[in-house]
């Protein structure tokens, strides 16, 4: 096998002695390979093979999860540059991450609590999704750096005019209600925060992202072979663990990334006939396709989608209204 990478890394242990491993990639005849290996003494080393296989892009989605985990534990390279792309934040950005981090790391999760349970009340009376009122992240810098005044609200990221004019007096209605005990600017955080401590975070948030994009990797490989071969929705969904609602949902997420899912739903439309596809479609040109019911209850009524069961019709909906975008995107561009 020819290396064609190789770095040097290392941690200290408990007892304060540096323990040394090798992260490697390498080629032979076509076939890809990355692996660790932890060197116990000067003769003996443990070996771990992470991928073996013909694709790069599935070598480096493995590569980079299973390498933030080692960093996320404690491992440093000896040469930057491990993820094979562009590292890190610096400035602003680094100093946002902190934040984060820190916030992470000293949580208040009473006050925290307080925060989500007025999210669900606003949620509620606005009829929106909680994470428009606030996401959990920034309940979490709130109930961590409880400020006290509207400028303070504003040190941190993800507040801005809007926010403040809609819910910052009742935010601050409930942070001033708690003790705090470090104060605002929060520029101590970055001269607080052991860097160490905050690299190991920002590894794991790595180890995090890395993990989504293995998975998204490996359910689009998996779906993109089932129908080279031929295979039906439902088969699919069972190689990659998926109920066919998740499914559908994954056809559409590929669709919108640009890869061909026609054939697929060719095969999943050959029972439903000409003319209700053809129903669906003009509901679609007359109603707009943003929303699903409307075009339901058009084709369909209420009964009639009850008897031939809603998950089925939703489904058939949705593959269809694939084909009606791309049309639609189609006559747009010609003209």
């Amino acid at each position: 096998m020819e290396i064609l990478f190789l770095n040097r890394l290392s941690k200290r242990n408990e007892q304060g002695h540096e323990q040394f491993a090798q992260v490697w990639i390498g080629q032979h005849d076509g076939v890809w390979s990355a692996g660790w290996s932890t060197q116990h003494s000067l003769d003996e080393s443990t070996d771990d093979l992470w991928y073996e296989g013909s694709l790069w892009q599935e070598l480096l989605h493995v590569y980079r999860h299973e390498l933030a985990l080692k960093m996320a534990e404690g491992y440093r390279p000896l040469i930057h540059g491990v993820f094979h792309e562009q590292e890190g934040a610096a400035g602003r950005g680094q100093a946002l991450q902190k934040l984060y981090c820190y916030s992470d790391l000293f949580p208040r999760d009473d006050v925290y609590e307080q925060l989500t349970m007025w999210r669900r009340q606003k949620a509620a009376t606005e009829r929106k999704a909680p994470y428009f009122i606030a996401t959990n992240r920034l309940l979490r810098l709130i109930s961590v750096y409880l400020p006290h005044t509207e400028e303070e609200l504003l040190e941190l990221p993800g507040i801005g005019q809007g926010k403040i004019s809609q819910y910052g007096q009742e935010l601050l209605d409930i942070t001033t209600q708690n003790d705090r005990t470090t104060p605002f600017p929060l520029n101590w955080v970055t001269e607080t925060l052991d860097e160490e401590v905050f690299l190991s975070w920002l590894y794991k948030q790595k180890e995090s992202q890395y993990k989504q994009e293995l998975n998204k990797f490996s359910l689009t490989k998996t779906i993109i072979e089932g129908i080279s071969d031929g295979l039906a929705l439902e088969h699919i969904g069972l190689k990659a663990g998926l109920h066919r609602r998740e499914m559908i949902e994954a056809v559409e997420h590929l669709d919108r990334d640009g890869i061909d899912m026609e054939k697929l739903i060719r095969q999943e439309l050959v029972n439903v006939s000409e003319e209700e596809q053809t129903a669906i479609w003009s509901a679609y040109e007359e109603l707009g396709d943003t929303l699903l019911k409307p075009v339901m209850l058009r084709v369909y009524g209420e009964e009639q989608a009850a008897e031939t069961g809603l998950d089925q019709v939703y489904e058939r909906l949705r593959l269809i209204r694939i084909r009606f975008r791309h049309q639609v995107a189609s006559d747009r561009h010609a003209g």
